[in-house]
C-alpha cells in the first residue's frame, strides 16, 4: 500500500486474509497430527517410546541407515521436536555429510555399513530407509548379532521395499514397524483433520462476513460525508444570519465571534454523533443497507447533493457565458 501497489482493501483483505489463517490454525486441530510417511515414523516412535522401550523419547538413542530424501525428511521431523543427536549408516559418507551441513544444529554420527551392527547395538530406536531390495534386519540376523533376548529395540521401517523382515516381530524384545502401521497413523490424522475441516470452515465464514462487512461500510462514507455537508450548510447559512444582524449593532467583538462560530460547530457535531457512529457500528451487510437508507431518507441526503449538482453545473454555465 506505501508502495503505490495496492490499496486500501487489497491490504485489509491481506491482512484478514493472514489473520484468520493463524486463528484456524490456534483454535483447531487442523495442523496436529502427521500426514506422511516420514512425520508419522516420528509421531508414532515417539508415541511408543514408553510402552516399547520403558524410555522416553527425549532420551532414546536414535540411529538411521540410510541417507536419502526419506532421511532427510525424518531428520527434518526429528529436528522440529528438538532433536540433537543422530546416527546416520550408509554405504557411503558423501550423503551423510551433506545432511551434516544441512542440519548444523544436530550432531551427526556418521558410520559405514560395516559398523551397523554396532549402530543398532547402541541404539534404541532405528529408523531403516535404504534402497536395498533385500532385509537388512532380520531374525536371524538380530540372533546372529546378540541382539536377541537383550535390552528393548525398536524398529521403524519407512522403505519400499520392505529393509525389516517381518520374522522380527518373534522376538520378545524387539518391536517392528513398517509402512503399513505408518498408513494407519497417517489415515487416522487425515481424518482428524477432515473432522477439524468443518470447524475451521466456520471461523473462516465468521471472519469472511466481518471483511464483508467492512467493505460495506466503505459504501456508508459519502453518505457520512453528505450528511456533514448538509449540516454544515445550514450551520453556515444561520450563521450569517446571525452576524448580519449582531454586526448591524456592534454587539459582539472578532473573539467573540469566533466563540459563536464554534459554538455552532460543536452544536452541530453533538447533533450528528449519534446518527454517524450508528451507522458506523452497525455490523451486518444488511444493517448497514437499511442504516445508509434510513439516513438518506430522514435528512434527504439525496435531494441535497441533486441540488449541489445543479448548483455546480449552474455555475460552470454562468462561468461559461461570461468568457
Amino acid at each position: 500500500e506505501e508502495d503505490g501497489c495496492g490499496g486500501k482493501v487489497l491490504s485489509r483483505l491481506l491482512n484478514n486474509a493472514v489473520a484468520a489463517g493463524k486463528r484456524v490454525r490456534s483454535e483447531t486441530a487442523i495442523s496436529k497430527g502427521s500426514v506422511s510417511i516420514s512425520s508419522a515414523a516420528v509421531e508414532l516412535s515417539e508415541v511408543l517410546s514408553w510402552p516399547d522401550l520403558n524410555l522416553p523419547f527425549s532420551e532414546a538413542r536414535l540411529a538411521v541407515v540410510g541417507a536419502g530424501k526419506m532421511t532427510r525428511l525424518l531428520i527434518t521431523h526429528l529436528a522440529s521436536r528438538g532433536l540433537q543427536r543422530i546416527a546416520i549408516v550408509n554405504r557411503s559418507l558423501e550423503r551423510p555429510a551433506e545432511l551434516a551441513e544441512q542440519f548444523p544444529d544436530v550432531d551427526i554420527e556418521i558410520e559405514l555399513m560395516d559398523d551397523l551392527w554396532d549402530v543398532v547395538g547402541r541404539s534404541d530406536i532405528v529408523f531403516m530407509a535404504t534402497s536395498s531390495t533385500d532385509y537388512v534386519i532380520d531374525e536371524l540376523l538380530l540372533e546372529e548379532n546378540g541382539l536377541a533376548g537383550g535390552r528393548p529395540l525398536m524398529l521403524v521401517d519407512i522403505s519400499v521395499p520392505r529393509n525389516v523382515g517381518e520374522d522380527c516381530k518373534n522376538i520378545p524384545n524387539v518391536a517392528a514397524y513398517n509402512v503399513d502401521d505408518l498408513k494407519a497413523v497417517v489415515a487416522k490424522n487425515t481424518a482428524m483433520r477432515q473432522r477439524e475441516m468443518i470447524e475451521a470452515e466456520i471461523l473462516l465464514r465468521e471472519d469472511a462476513e466481518q471483511f464483508a462487512g467492512w467493505c460495506e461500510s466503505l459504501s456508508a462514507i459519502p453518505t457520512i460525508n453528505r450528511l456533514q455537508e448538509r449540516a454544515d450548510f445550514y450551520r453556515q447559512e444561520e450563521l450569517k444570519k446571525c452576524t448580519r444582524k449582531l454586526a448591524q449593532n456592534d454587539a459582539l467583538s472578532d473573539s467573540e465571534m469566533e466563540a459563536v462560530e464554534r459554538l455552532s460547530r460543536g452544536i452541530v457535531n453533538k447533533l450528528l454523533h449519534g446518527p454517524m457512529s450508528h451507522l458506523r457500528k452497525t455490523e451486518s451487510v444488511e444493517g448497514k443497507q437499511a442504516a445508509v437508507k434510513e439516513l438518506n431518507s430522514m435528512f434527504r441526503l439525496e435531494e441535497s447533493a441533486a441540488e449541489n449538482g445543479r448548483a455546480r453545473n449552474g455555475r460552470g454555465a454562468a462561468n461559461g457565458r461570461r468568457r
